[in-house]
């Protein structure tokens, strides 16, 4: 199968470009938000990606035919990843890049075409961490996030205070990486789940193994996202 091919162009039609103001800085992302949208999932990248990985795209599309918004977003500025290009200083600066995930957090639960819906987060590498402290600084609002070879134990002293279900996916040939999951998967204290992918690497490019983190990714945000939009409708919010 191709994965990225111009067959699922048809999924992405409603994206639309969008700037989010965090602290000093603006950084930008892609949105997507189909018809009847019963939540939307937010793409925290970190360690060089952007959000133009193809990766997180295609998993996006996935989540978009489940009636998931989807916002994939930059969480460093231009000038930052240039820097980081050369430097990798900010790609483990998980304060910074929970700084980002937050403020993306505010601007999502503000938007005319989002603030109703039901939010999770994705987190990618360091953007794991990232994506984990922001839902212990916004509680009342994410519902769901998922790691997909994250590195969550970089968020260790926010592992115990999250509340949102938590799943950890991890190639199980990702042997140091795996190894950092379960200690995050054992500090943790809300609903949670370990996957791992046989077969699979850190970069999950072998046959067959990106479509199993979008199978596990959608099931997760559709058990827990769709559950929060029949609550919130059924509240009438």
């Amino acid at each position: 199968m191709d994965r990225f091919s111009e067959q699922d162009s048809h999924w992405v039609r409603g994206t639309r470009p969008v700037t989010v103001p965090a602290g000093s800085a603006i950084v930008h992302g892609d949105l997507t938000v189909p018809e009847d949208a019963r939540g939307i999932v937010l793409f925290a990248h970190g360690s060089g990606s952007s959000r133009f990985s193809e990766r997180n795209r295609w998993v996006a599309r996935e989540l978009q035919r489940e009636r998931l918004a989807t916002l994939l977003m930059d969480l460093l500025t231009e000038g930052e990843a240039d820097r980081d290009q050369v430097t990798a200083e900010h790609r483990f600066d998980i304060e910074l890049l929970a700084r980002r995930v937050v403020s993306t957090i505010d601007w999502v639960t503000r938007d005319l075409a989002t603030r109703p819906l039901p939010i999770g987060l994705y987190g990618a590498s360091t953007g794991a961490a990232a994506a984990l402290m922001a839902a212990v600084r916004r509680p009342s609002v994410v519902r769901a996030v998922v790691s997909r070879g994250g590195r969550p134990d970089l968020a260790e002293s926010a592992l115990s205070l999250v509340d949102a279900p938590t799943l950890l996916i991890v190639g199980a040939r990702d042997t140091e990486v795996l190894t950092l999951n379960r200690f995050a998967y054992e500090h943790l204290r809300c609903e949670r789940a370990l996957e791992i992918v046989p077969g699979a690497s850190h970069l999950f490019e072998e046959q067959g193994t990106l479509e199993v983190v979008a199978r596990l990714t959608r099931e997760w945000f559709i058990k827990h996202l769709h559950r929060s939009a029949i609550a919130n409708a059924t509240q009438g919010w």
